[in-house]
């Protein structure tokens, strides 16, 4: 199969980028990283038909850049834009958009008891209001592939929740707990009062997920994740027992922490793949690596 990725240097890039060459794909790939070229420009101008394409360019930087650079992460939508036109000018018949949890309404993310997130809690008709300009964007994002797919190309949404890795920057929370860790740092810094939550889904299972739902024809919004709330303190006590001390939790309430709770029903992924890459054996993983 020959395929189009964008932003196949970046995190979800690079290990998608992998896998497909595993299986025997045929992937052109394009990344300002690498100098292989600018996806915005490819869009505007490339008239080449793939038989898949995936979308994984865009800036990026975790939640510092989310709550402090919204015109920088507004840049994503055009991104968006011109990869929805270029499917349909190229007649490319499937396509993955990478959508994200931030979509989801704040609304239904608050403190008290945790709410799992459904496909069906975004109504694109009726849109509430999502996470920061980021979660706008995505769900602008989500409403343009409804059109792409109208002229004909099957787009799978993937909508992932807290994915991470071993070689992920340090700008997300998983990274920084782990280098924190191996530095035994104690105190150990937690950004909020360390009881929101997150649904942790390692790369592979991303990956995994995100081709055997395209194998299986999936398209439409599908969740990825475990529908496992896992707290921030939580995870700093997994990855500090697995590092093998147990530091003072020192919380900064003064720093961007997000909604409180953010958690998947998977039951949509599940139909076509189960992760099998356990929290902490992801945290033992990214410890040795």
């Amino acid at each position: 199969m020959r395929v189009f990725l964008s932003g196949h240097r970046g995190f979800v890039g690079r290990h998608l980028y992998a896998a497909l060459e595993a299986r025997g794909d045929d992937v052109t790939g394009i990344d300002l990283a690498d100098g292989s070229g600018d996806a915005l420009d490819f869009f505007r101008t490339n008239d080449t038909r793939f038989d898949a394409a995936f979308h994984c360019a865009a800036i990026v930087g975790g939640r510092a850049s989310i709550d402090g650079s919204p015109l920088g992460v507004g840049t994503n939508l055009a991104l968006d834009a011109w990869y929805m036109r270029w499917l349909v000018r190229t007649g490319t018949p499937r396509a993955v958009y990478f959508s994200s949890s931030a979509a989801y309404p704040v609304a239904l993310q608050q403190p008290g008891d945790v709410r799992r997130l459904y496909e069906e809690d975004i109504n694109l008709q009726y849109m509430e209001e999502p996470d920061a300009s980021y979660g706008w964007a995505k769900l602008t994002g989500e409403k343009l592939a409804a059109y792409a797919e109208a002229e004909g190309c099957r787009i799978l949404i993937p909508r992932p929740f807290s994915g991470y890795g071993e070689d992920q920057d340090e700008a997300y929370p998983f990274p920084a707990f782990i280098r924190r860790a191996r530095e035994r740092q104690d105190p150990f810094e937690i950004w909020g009062d360390g009881s929101s939550t997150r649904d942790w889904i390692h790369i592979d299972d991303l990956v995994g997920a995100t081709l055997a739902l395209l194998d299986a024809d999936a398209t439409g919004p599908v969740n990825l994740g475990w529908g496992r709330a896992t707290s921030f303190d939580e995870l700093a006590r997994i990855v500090c027992t697995a590092a093998g001390y147990r530091p003072q939790l020192k919380h900064r309430t003064d720093a961007p922490q997000g909604v409180h709770h953010r958690v998947s029903d998977p039951s949509r992924m599940l139909n076509h793949f189960v992760p099998s890459v356990t929290l902490e054996e992801g945290v033992r993983r990214a410890l040795n690596a």
